[in-house]
């Protein structure tokens, strides 16, 4: 009798799925141009506070002038991908935090005698509240939440997922103003003065529905992770000892103080620099601005244009100085070789960026993301609903429109022109700018256009010890439970602040 064999079916690598993306959507665009697809609505102009009739149409590149396009923008694109440079940046501030072993003491430090619980639940708190520090978050915590399941002898599958899900899930979520809360709130306001000139949102006007979203989305995420911990296959650690690398000798003492002495005087320079009105300090702000949070974090100010380099120094410092107390750096060879140690092997995660930088690029010059909103924004103005209806409209729009466009200050400078509908209806400006903001933390983490979609994709390969690539539907796939659970939750949190009718923050409510 005839043996049969069986073939292990693989999955389409994420790069090739990229590539079939990009021709894809280049046919796309060319049959909805043939069509003359297109999306008129009145958008408030920024500048002069007025209502401007804006047309969004596709943009067809199954053509010559789209293929010269392509060709022409796709190196640029790659070169300018912020995520690129960003990345390799960061990694080598991580590089020699790890090889010194700086990462692995902290870490054994402060969780060997933690239940796994209480240190995924710390974990994914820090993740959610990380929010504050922007895109920025995911090229840090990301490869951190890696090495610490990994040290903790956990799949560290397990932590990139937890981390993503936790950036994404939570993005929407912060206590105090961020710099992309304050970039929608121009749009907010400005919208609101076409129905009420002299409309007002404090600085504080979401801090109580931020605040239980925090604590009850960090408790969701960190139960689904431990339960998909019991499904996810057996890791093989490279360690053959364990137990000699949980000792926390005298020479790693004294490296971990140096490290801390080191970064507490760095941090300490740092935020100097970053608090108005004392002598000589404020030198990193953005004086031309009004508000604190846009005078840091506005466009041409320091932490902008600075911030990801500021990070990666206090990364190097930390792992130099613990190397030279520990003694596990001894000589400037082996200081510049840990700088290049998380840069091993990178080529796969180049070749990722540069599929992704590509297939975005080429998705953004369709200009198909902008026509759906545009589209969707017309819906909500079109409805004739009022109050609850209206708001779940917008939640369920806010999320349809992330996939496409998943930036929240492009998406919401366009649904933003719903705004005077909303107060119409009965829904005031800042809790329009809620929804939108839990709707597209809904939906942020399930796009390959989401930039950063494609650094949780890269380390689910770093760490994959499977014959088989982690695909893109496999990436997806595990973020579903995530994104599910917490379109429940922020349903429910907008079901019952509409109901029940309480204050959003300080001197903010659901009705205008």
């Amino acid at each position: 009798m005839k043996k049969h064999r069986t073939k292990e079916r693989i999955g389409l690598h994420p790069v090739m799925m990229l590539l079939v993306l990009c021709f894809v959507t280049i046919v796309l665009s060319g049959i909805l141009s043939f069509f003359d697809v297109q999306a008129t609505y009145n958008r408030v102009s920024t500048l002069t506070g007025e209502y401007v009739v804006t047309t969004e149409a596709v943009t067809s590149l199954f053509n010559l002038s789209g293929l010269k396009y392509i060709f022409t923008t796709t190196v640029s694109s790659f070169a300018n991908f912020v995520v690129l440079s960003h990345l390799i940046i960061i990694l080598l501030g991580i590089g020699i935090m790890v090889k010194s072993g700086f990462l692995k003491t902290v870490i054994t430090m402060l969780t060997k005698k933690m239940k796994k619980t209480t240190v995924t639940y710390v974990w994914v708190l820090i993740c959610i509240l990380a929010s504050i520090m922007g895109d920025l978050a995911y090229i840090i915590f990301i490869p951190l939440g890696a090495l610490l399941f990994l040290y903790g002898k956990r799949n560290p599958m397990l932590g990139i997922i937890t981390s993503f899900a936790s950036l994404t899930c939570g993005s929407a979520l912060s206590v105090f103003l961020t710099s992309i809360d304050s970039s929608l709130l121009d749009y907010t306001l400005v919208n609101a003065y076409i129905f009420d000139s002299s409309y007002t949102i404090s600085s504080f006007g979401y801090i109580f529905v931020m605040l239980v979203g925090i604590i009850l989305l960090s408790l969701i995420i960190s139960n689904i992770v431990e339960n998909m911990a019991k499904r996810m296959p057996k890791y093989e650690f490279p360690e053959e000892d364990i137990e000699d690398e949980l000792v926390i000798t005298k020479k790693k003492m004294r490296g971990l103080i140096f490290s801390l002495g080191a970064g507490l005087i760095y941090l300490l320079i740092f935020i100097y620099n970053i608090i108005p009105g004392l002598p000589f300090s404020g030198n990193l702000l953005d004086n031309s601005q009004e508000l604190y949070i846009d005078k840091l974090f506005s466009y041409d100010s320091f932490f902008s244009q600075g911030f990801v380099f500021v990070v990666a120094v206090l990364f190097v410092l930390l792992g130099l100085f613990y190397g030279i107390g520990a003694k596990t750096i001894k000589n400037n060879k082996e200081f510049v070789d840990a700088l290049g140690h998380s840069l091993n092997g990178i080529g796969k995660i180049l070749v990722m960026i540069f599929a992704v930088s590509t297939f975005i690029n080429i998705f953004k010059e369709t200009n198909i993301g902008n026509v759906v909103a545009a589209s969707l924004a017309n819906l909500i103005n079109n409805s004739n609903f009022s109050g609850l209806p209206i708001s779940i409209l917008l939640f369920i729009t806010s999320i349809i429109v992330t996939f496409v466009v998943p930036s929240p200050i492009s998406g919401w400078s366009t649904l933003a022109s719903t705004v005077p509908t909303l107060m119409q209806a009965g829904v005031s400006p800042e809790f329009a700018q809620v929804i939108f903001r839990l709707g597209n933390a809904v939906s942020i983490g399930l796009t390959p256009v989401f930039a950063y979609f494609i650094v949780y994709l890269a380390f689910l390969a770093t760490y994959n010890q499977s014959s088989k690539p982690v695909t893109l539907k496999d990436a997806i796939k595990y973020q579903l439970p995530f994104a599910g659970a917490t379109c429940a939750l922020f349903l429910g949190i907008i079901l019952v602040w509409y109901i029940v009718g309480m204050p959003l923050g300080v001197g903010t409510s659901v009705a205008p």
